[in-house]
């Protein structure tokens, strides 16, 4: 015991953390090319759609069963990683909390299920994904900063997950097959997560421990939880309802915003490492080092986000066809619609993962949730009833933009619009640039080879090359810096 006290009493490393949560996170993109092909093609839109409906109803139960412990639980481990018996107190407790909190949700669910006329089968078999929220310790190794455990648990998780669905998802009548196996591969993932915790846990004593006096807290986490439901599962529930029998629209939707999720998860990523240790470093009462850390933060997230969301736009046009297949245009339309999703949404988690959250600010960026939550409600009635999909895509972003706005506002000691301005302008007209070499490039390559992977890799490849080469002659200081880091590394020097 003593040895494992000195090894979490060293800090972990916010390098290798990214890079495990990278490598993570780079399966996480490649997973979907190899998948979602499929998928489009055997299940169709429709099929995609009732997926994407019945999901976004559990989804609810789901977050209800959560009560925020997962990010309040983080926040708890990561500031006391150090003291080994109260981390241990605070596992047991938390944990206890939410088995409850998702026992009680199952009776409901139970309960809805039999009442429900359409779709009951899917609401059975995605009784395991409520189960899984009981099961999910991720926020425990996660405020240990051990995302080397996360990653290979989730890589493992979602190869099995391939090999099942090309070994069973064989027609369109295997819908129920697929929503199943997605919801039993998630809760066996969680489940797995338990066999890491040998060391790192004792057993409980039972007497000592409170479960209840968590209760407020993750209540103050939930709120803003809750509220971002919203404008996340929220627009695919109602598609669903507007749309009647026909699920397409849903499933527009779901690629789309699927697509546009994994442009953003290189950034997320970099936020999720990020805020375990803005937690540890608060508690410690580091500010100086805080302020540090989050402008090199800040100035990475615009480094990455501007090209990426200019760059999704780029080649939407060349990518959709060949990688859904026919009948999927609207999604091009959607994916313009939703790209500032990446720019936009890798801001305000940023502030608010790094910022707002381990600062104790939480209960007010709950606030700004709620309102950009009722925001995105009303809009999502005014839209979707007239423009369905293109509604939902629109609403969202104008509900992120609203949340991003008064983050900032609630962020102003650690960032200045000038900040943004300073990081963000060269990136600005890097991407621009970027951008048209993408869709020429497409353009040209359509006319020559027609579309295909060799098309959207080559779009990719020489928007990243345009976009580096524009920074490099602009002397971006960032991207300077860090290519000095790397030089000096390779060279041996100090």
């Amino acid at each position: 015991m003593e040895y494992r006290e000195d090894l979490m009493a060293k800090a972990p490393s916010v390098r290798k953390n990214y890079i495990y949560n990278l490598i993570y996170q780079v399966m996480t993109l490649i997973t979907p090319f190899i998948t979602t092909p499929y998928i489009s093609r055997v299940l169709g839109a429709d099929g995609t759609g009732v997926q994407s409906y019945t999901n976004s109803v559990v989804q609810y139960f789901a977050i209800l069963a959560a009560l925020g412990t997962a990010s309040y639980g983080q926040r708890e481990i990561a500031r006391h990683r150090d003291d080994i018996k109260m981390r241990n107190r605070l596992f047991w407790e938390i944990e206890a909390l939410c088995m409850a909190t998702t026992a009680a949700c199952l009776m409901i669910w139970l309960f809805v299920i039999g009442f429900a006329r359409e779709y009951r089968p899917y609401y059975i078999v995605l009784t395991m994904t409520l189960t899984a929220v009981a099961f999910d310790i991720s926020w425990f190794f996660g405020g240990l900063e051990q995302y080397s455990l996360i990653v290979l648990r989730n890589t493992a998780v979602k190869l099995v997950g391939i090999a099942m669905l090309f070994l069973f998802i064989r027609k369109k009548e295997d819908l129920l097959l697929y929503v199943a196996l997605t919801a039993a591969t998630g809760l066996l993932g969680n489940i797995s997560m338990w066999g890491y915790l040998k060391g790192q846990v004792e057993r409980p004593v039972l007497k000592e421990l409170c479960p209840l006096r968590h209760l407020k807290e993750t209540l103050v986490y939930f709120i803003p939880t809750i509220a971002t439901s919203v404008y996340t599962i929220l627009d695919k529930t109602m598609l669903g309802w507007f749309s009647g029998e026909n699920k397409s629209q849903n499933g527009y939707y779901e690629y789309a915003t699927g697509f546009v999720n994994m442009a953003k998860i290189l950034i997320m990523s970099f936020n999720a490492v990020m805020s375990a240790r803005m937690s540890y470093l608060f508690g410690t009462g580091r500010m100086e080092e805080i302020h540090k850390r989050f402008q090199d933060s800040l100035d990475f997230v615009l480094l990455m986000a501007m090209p990426i969301m200019l760059g999704l736009a780029g080649i939407a046009a060349q990518f959709i066809p060949w990688f859904l297949g026919n009948g999927y245009l609207p999604v091009t339309f959607l994916m313009y619609v939703c790209s500032p999703l990446v720019l936009v949404v890798g801001l305000s988690d940023c502030i608010g993962s790094q910022i707002l959250t381990p600062g104790g600010k939480r209960a007010q960026s709950g606030k700004v949730i709620v309102a950009g939550a009722a925001v995105n409600a009303c809009l999502n009635f005014l839209l979707i009833p007239h423009f369905a999909a293109l509604g939902a895509a629109a609403a969202s972003v104008a509900a992120e933009c609203f949340i991003t706005s008064l983050y900032l506002w609630l962020g102003r000691d650690f960032i200045k619009p000038k900040m943004l301005v300073r990081y963000g302008w060269k990136r600005l007209a890097a991407a621009v640039v970027m951008l048209g070499a993408v869709v020429w490039t497409g353009q040209f390559l359509e006319q020559v080879r027609g579309l295909g992977p060799i098309t959207t890799f080559v779009q990719i490849g020489a928007g990243a090359v345009v976009y580096f080469l524009v920074l490099l002659v602009m002397h971006d200081a960032f991207l300077y810096r860090y290519l000095g880091i790397i030089y000096r590394r390779l060279t041996g020097q100090p």
